[in-house]
């Protein structure tokens, strides 16, 4: 079977064994086909629509020391902040006026942001915006934790799981982290009744191309709502600072593929995407993705959540992002809705 027909078939099954992803990573000479394939898949649930999620970057803050990660805890040269709950709901009000229904408050994992507060802040925005759904995107928390914020408000949660090896988890994070904890969250979140997210960085230090494999079928199994896929790009303050960054192939292939698979997934085309390549996030909306996340953190504060080098948008009032986005959007050949953006059966 060749590989275009290995891609008819995933996108008609929406299964695939490890030997045909692997097949279509490998071969690089039907790239456009899949693109147009999972294009096509996308269209079918949600026509052009693309949502957008309005991104507030709580503290940067983190009490873990991942080895990729720019505001990891032994980060001496980053300023830290973190934002009150009048700046959190200033930005919601920002937002609102601008036409988004989604507020995703993200952060390190920062112990300041206990349950009481986190729930307090979930709660104002659910009483000042009733049609918005908020989503939480901070790391690791307790069980108990989970349901809290679900019972305040919260609506969808966001827990990258990285990999889904356990031995390439290891080569990244520090001892005192662990994969089986990361695995039990994702399942706690999807108990508990959350449109869960999880995904992974393409291109990260120790990745092979089995390990993108198992990534993949790994997110078949789960069914998150959400799965961000994005790649890897080195910070200079990490002990990765000399690593090779992900290709815009290689991950516009994942994207792809994650539709194909989860045609009914929420997959965002990242702006670590737009980082690497000038019209990566244009490009990922064709291979399959339909959201956005422009920022709405306070100006002064967005240079100091840096997970990566050489993040873009950093400077842009988030009425700027919006227009801007709204232009490349639409010059991809799609529209932004003003919606909830929930996922759809």
């Amino acid at each position: 079977m060749n590989t275009k027909e290995i891609i008819d078939r995933i996108a008609t099954d929406h299964f695939a064994e490890k030997e045909d992803i692997l097949a279509v990573i490998q071969d690089n000479s039907n790239d456009e086909y899949l693109f147009e394939s999972a294009d096509r898949v996308r269209r079918e649930i949600y026509g052009t629509d693309v949502f957008i999620r309005g991104l507030i970057e709580i503290s940067n803050y983190c009490k873990n020391n991942c080895l990729y990660c720019g505001i990891r805890r032994d980060n001496r040269e980053i300023s830290r902040y973190r934002l009150t709950e009048p700046d959190i709901l200033l930005c919601c009000d920002t937002g609102y006026e601008l036409g988004f229904r989604t507020f995703v408050i993200q952060g390190g994992e920062d112990i300041y942001f206990s349950d009481d507060v986190l729930c307090s802040i979930i709660k104002k925005i659910k009483e000042k915006y009733p049609d918005c759904a908020v989503t939480i995107s901070m790391g690791e928390r307790s069980e108990e934790s989970y349901k809290k914020l679900f019972s305040a408000g919260a609506d969808r949660y966001l827990l990258r799981h990285e990999t889904s090896s356990k031995e390439h988890y290891e080569k990244l994070h520090p001892e005192e982290m662990s994969f089986e904890n990361r695995m039990k969250c994702l399942k706690t979140l999807k108990q508990i009744g959350y449109q869960t997210g999880a995904g992974f960085m393409v291109g990260s230090p120790y990745q092979t191309k089995e390990n993108l494999v198992s990534d993949l079928l790994f997110l078949k199994e789960l069914e998150p709502e959400m799965a961000g896929i994005g790649p890897f790009i080195a910070h200079k303050d990490t002990p990765f600072r000399d690593c090779k960054n992900g290709s815009l192939r290689d991950t516009l292939v994942m994207v792809a593929l994650t539709r194909l698979l989860l045609p009914h997934a929420l997959i965002p085309s990242t702006t670590a995407l737009g980082t690497i390549d000038p019209k990566g996030r244009e490009l990922g909306l064709k291979a399959g993705a339909n959201v956005v996340m422009p920022n709405l953190s306070p100006v002064k504060f967005r240079k100091l959540y840096a997970l990566y080098d050489n993040k873009i948008c950093m400077g842009d009032e988030a009425a700027e992002c919006r227009k801007c986005l709204e232009r490349r959007v639409e010059s991809a050949g799609y529209k932004i809705v003003t919606d909830r953006g929930d996922w759809r059966a």
